[in-house]
């Protein structure tokens, strides 16, 4: 099911030039699909903030040390990143609406699950699972997404609606975060259940068949991306408590180089590869994934330190807390559905260094104004607006463009490819903010220790914006 659109599809990250006016018709059919798709995004991000918000309770009853409760998260990040590429890329060859709605149903019996556990293993196990069901829903739901809407302002459109319900979900489970721990942490994991399970039965009955694409099992290719994969992403997350030049961070980071590597290997050498590598050779394709890592690495980290500072140095409750941190999540999701709109105005390019260029002064800011102790209203407050204003810029334009252009057959690929180089790039930033904040941070009470950190937070933002703004330049005769 898609929508015919007349005019010829626009190169990546130009403004769409003049011509018949594409069909934007949707029936009622296609808007539920595009609900369940954004459903699915909004429980992934309401899931990610609630648990973060819950930590401190969940270690309190299950006895967890901090090393463990970084698990919690860190487990969901390994599954989620180590297999995002496998997932987009099963979606294209086996189907989409069977992976999607599989891997929809694990999701919710892993929550369940969770919820139900009095062991700190098993939660950790449950949120593996939980990142590994994830890894097949994000991307595929993107896929269907992108060969469902017509390349152009019929999928522009849709991606910013699917923004508003990524931020929505977000901004939700920091508030519901704090409410539902009052109750009981476990309500957290629980609460997702019913919301999935009706995604579940809704996506059965509105998302269309859709034939396996063609293509062999390349299982040493498969063997060798998700290994490497999971080595590097568990690499990363668990260097800074093991240290970074331990002789098992050192051996598990050259080994997971070494079946990637294998991985290219196999896949320019076998007749069906899982992935086509020529995906890489496209420019806008790359600096979109690279974007990316700039915007999530940087946003994350960035919300990871005020959440140590505001909780545990400041003693501010969770509510409170999360409170404080919702005014960039309430801007992308109002400004989230005008962004279809701006990206078929001015392209991709221009809305993404718009993008890198609010992440940066937001940043740059925040270290001008943030003294030796940041206040709300003249530091933090002016800051998540500016980050808030430019993921909302950016995310929809950074997505769209590393879609457009695509074959239908590799739509999973690019969006599981541009996932995980969010979620792999997040975790390495994480990684290297939480080394330089150190050890015991939260009972120091001293901002200058965040310093460092936020430091770094503000080099992937400018590293991010000079990116971006090279690539316009360049470009700019071309086009005249």
């Amino acid at each position: 099911m898609t929508i015919t659109e007349t005019s010829a599809t626009p190169p990546v990250g130009t403004v769409h030039g003049p011509g018949p006016a594409p069909a934007t018709s949707w029936t009622p059919r296609l808007w539920g699909v595009l609900a369940v798709l954004c459903l699915v995004l909004f429980l992934d991000a309401l899931d990610v903030s609630m648990v973060g918000v819950a930590l401190p309770s969940i270690g309190a009853e299950l006895g967890m040390s901090t090393a463990a409760l970084q698990w919690i998260v860190n487990g969901y990040v390994l599954g989620y990143g180590g297999l995002l590429l496998l997932g987009g890329r099963t979606a294209d060859l086996l189907g989409r609406r069977r992976v999607f709605l599989i891997a929809l149903a694990v999701f919710a019996v892993a929550s369940l699950v969770g919820g139900l556990v009095d062991n700190g293993a098993l939660l950790i196990v449950t949120r593996f699972v939980k990142g590994l069901a994830a890894a097949f829903t994000a991307p595929t739901a993107m896929s269907i997404l992108t060969t469902t809407f017509a390349q152009g302002p019929a999928r522009n459109r849709a991606l910013s609606i699917f923004t508003v319900f990524g931020a929505s979900g977000y901004s939700s489970g920091l508030i519901l975060g704090g409410l539902l721990t009052s109750a009981g942490w476990r309500w957290t994991f629980v609460t997702p259940v019913p919301l999935a399970l009706l995604a579940l039965v809704a996506g059965y009955l509105l998302i269309p068949k859709d034939r396996p694409g063609e293509g062999g099992h390349d299982v040493l290719g498969a063997a060798t991306l998700t290994s490497g994969m999971l080595l590097a992403v568990y690499t990363v997350v668990a260097a800074p408590e093991r240290g970074w030049l331990h002789p098992l961070t050192l051996g598990s980071a050259v080994l997971a180089a070494g079946l990637l590597v294998a991985f290219v290997i196999t896949e320019n050498r076998v007749s069906h590869p899982l992935i086509h590598m020529d995906i890489l050779r496209i420019g806008a394709v790359v600096r979109a994934n690279l974007s990316l890592v700039a915007l999530f690495g940087s946003y994350l980290s960035f919300q990871f330190m005020m959440t140590i500072y505001l909780q545990e140095v400041l003693g501010w409750s969770p509510l409170r807390m999360a409170l404080a941190l919702l005014p960039a999540g309430i801007l992308v999701a109002v400004g989230s559905p005008f962004m279809g709109g701006l990206i078929d105005r001015f392209g991709t390019s221009r809305l993404i260094l718009t993008s890198m260029l609010s992440l940066s002064v937001g940043y740059l800011w925040f270290l001008a104004t943030a003294g030796s102790a940041p206040h709300y209203a003249i530091t933090v407050l002016p800051t998540m607006l500016l980050l808030g204003g430019g993921f909302a810029f950016g995310f929809s334009s950074i997505m769209a463009q590393a879609t457009d252009g695509i074959d239908n057959s590799e739509q999973g690929l690019a969006s599981g490819l541009v996932q995980t180089s969010g979620q792999v790039g997040a975790a390495l930033v994480l990684a290297v903010v939480t080394a330089l904040l150190g050890g015991e941070h939260g009972a120091v009470g001293d901002f200058g220790q965040f310093r460092p950190g936020l430091n770094f937070v503000t080099a992937v933002g400018v590293a991010g914006l000079l990116l971006n703004l090279v690539a316009l330049i360049r470009h700019r005769p071309a086009r005249r």
